[in-house]
């Protein structure tokens, strides 16, 4: 499958890196194609990873990986044509920092999963990836066995190609239904940044999903 990502920070590098490896071949869409930083990003992308513009990473794709800082996230999506029926993979958290710290902006009737798929009305949005750190992202294995992750979104065959994409990684994909439910799942990414950050378990972990065992 052809990925465009727009971003090539952390995030952005992990997926690429760990999808291209799987055998995707990986489109950067960065501000400076040609500089290095793109470059390295690009070598860490697998066979045919490439880099470009939003545009014309979005142009290549059959998916799209919104790995940017909320902050420029829907003025990104604004200018883009090309997305309508794309699948396009919100991993943002709707972060913002004041006096008190960094907080979500927000939640309860809204999320940033459904502000996206209002600047990208036509895209098929699925919300994921934003309750882990970068590294297992790049590397679920490194982990005492596999990290859940949820996924919400309108369309089920675009949760299910994305939960497909999710356990080629590593991950146990849980899908929890529609977009709306990115309400729960961005406090949830929260919820990491808070144990990762503020109560002293670094980034080296990720929630698990346990079962009873069937009896007999």
């Amino acid at each position: 499958m052809d990925i465009a990502i727009l971003g090539n920070g952390n995030v952005g590098e992990a997926l690429g890196g760990a999808w291209g490896a799987r055998g995707h071949t990986i489109h950067f869409g960065v501000l400076d194609p040609s500089g290095e930083a793109a470059r390295a990003s690009v070598a860490k992308g697998g066979a045919g990873a490439s880099a470009g513009t939003a545009q014309e990473v979005v142009d290549r794709a059959e998916l799209v990986v919104i790995a940017l800082p909320w902050g420029v996230t829907r003025e990104v999506l604004g200018g883009l044509e090309g997305l309508d029926g794309k699948i396009v993979v919100d991993c943002t958290l709707p972060l913002v920092r004041d006096e008190g710290g960094m907080r979500l902006e927000l939640g309860h009737g809204d999320s940033g999963a459904e502000r996206v798929q209002a600047a990208a009305p036509g895209a098929r949005v699925v919300k994921t990836l934003g309750q882990v750190g970068f590294e297992t992202m790049a590397d679920a294995a490194r982990l005492d066995g596999a990290p859940v992750m949820f996924l919400a979104g309108d369309d089920a065959g675009a949760r299910e190609t994305v939960g497909a994409l999710l356990e080629a990684i590593g991950f146990e994909a849980v899908d929890v239904g529609e977009l709306r439910l990115s309400r729960l799942l961005e406090p949830y990414g929260m919820l990491w940044v808070h144990l990762a950050f503020r109560a002293g378990l670094g980034r080296d972990f990720a929630f698990g999903l346990r079962r009873a065992r069937s009896e007999g």
